[in-house]
């Protein structure tokens, strides 16, 4: 879960390189199907929903068959959560069957249910395949600027709100396609693309320490595709924002080494929430996984 209008430099600690995410997302085991992790701030006085999301399935998949791998996810935030409080996931074993695992992943602090996850995990299989094509951005990644090249030239220029949040670091790059002026934003279609790659050397991976990684990433940049339409009266700046609910679903495995390609759009909003779908492809065009995103998008009252 993520509240944008509330990024801001606070003192906590971050991470710079992917070594330091994974060892975030892998959790203590206390015994009896349930884990315990810290929180690393991405900027948000509370944790970011991405880590929530990819720690509950660093905890489903210590108790999943090593030949079984993660197919789908849905999860629901249902309470901030706290950055200074360790968070305790609790996986239910609900069925494990000829070819599929299910587990359901409790998160709690402070005796609070903050989260709720269904996981299905899968003997892996030969099948026919097809896949929809990449549809291939404007610009590569070499020709466009990174969040923390954005910082360095115009960080002078930027608003408050949107200078702390790139201040911030973090072991993920990002260069979306296209940038909004956020001096003299404009009405744009409802979708978003952006190239991404992990921070410094990256080890050796298992699908599993992969598909944490890339859950983590999936809650990022989710709810701008939603605010391109009305773009020129509402941004972050002005909106409450948080993810609602978020789903995921694997398809091929896949390596970090190049640029992978988060691709989004919202065919809705009303009503105070904003829906966002999308799929992540590597360079080459291979389509790794889709996701599903239905975020609040509050006005503030003094700005309706």
């Amino acid at each position: 879960m993520i509240y944008l209008d509330n990024f801001r430099i606070i003192p906590q600690k971050t991470m710079k390189i992917t070594t330091e995410l994974i060892d975030l997302l892998h959790l203590d085991d206390l015994e009896n199907n349930i884990f315990s992790g810290k929180s690393v701030t991405i900027g948000s006085a509370i944790v970011f929903g991405g880590q929530v999301l990819a720690q509950a399935v660093n905890a489903a998949y210590r108790t999943i068959p090593k030949d079984r791998f993660l197919h789908s996810l849905h999860g629901y935030f249902l309470e901030a959560g706290d950055l200074n409080t360790d968070i305790q996931y609790h996986v239910t074993e609900i069925r494990n069957g000829g070819s599929f695992s299910t587990r359901r992943i409790t998160a709690m602090q402070h005796d609070k249910t903050i989260f709720i996850m269904a996981a299905s995990f899968h003997q892996k299989e030969e099948s026919f395949e097809h896949q929809i094509p990449m549809i291939s951005p404007e610009k590569q990644p070499e020709e466009l600027m990174s969040w923390d090249e954005m910082l360095a030239q115009f960080g002078d220029f930027l608003p408050a709100s949107t200078k702390s949040f790139l201040n911030v670091e973090r072991p993920i790059e990002f260069k979306p396609v296209h940038v909004q002026n956020p001096l003299d934003p404009e009405n744009l279609p409802p979708k978003v693309e952006i190239w991404f790659k992990l921070k410094g050397a990256i080890p050796a991976m298992t699908i599993q320490k992969k598909h944490q990684i890339l859950t983590y990433i999936s809650d990022y940049n989710v709810l701008n595709a939603a605010f391109n339409p009305n773009a020129k009266t509402h941004h972050f700046g002005n909106t409450q924002t948080a993810s609602l609910d978020h789903s995921m679903w694997f398809f091929r495995d896949f390596d970090f080494e190049d640029w992978m390609l988060f691709s989004a759009e919202s065919p809705n909003v009303f009503g105070a929430r904003g829906f966002v779908r999308g799929n992540i492809f590597t360079r080459e065009g291979k389509l790794i996984a889709s996701f599903a995103q239905e975020g609040l998008m509050r006005p503030f009252k003094k700005y309706q």
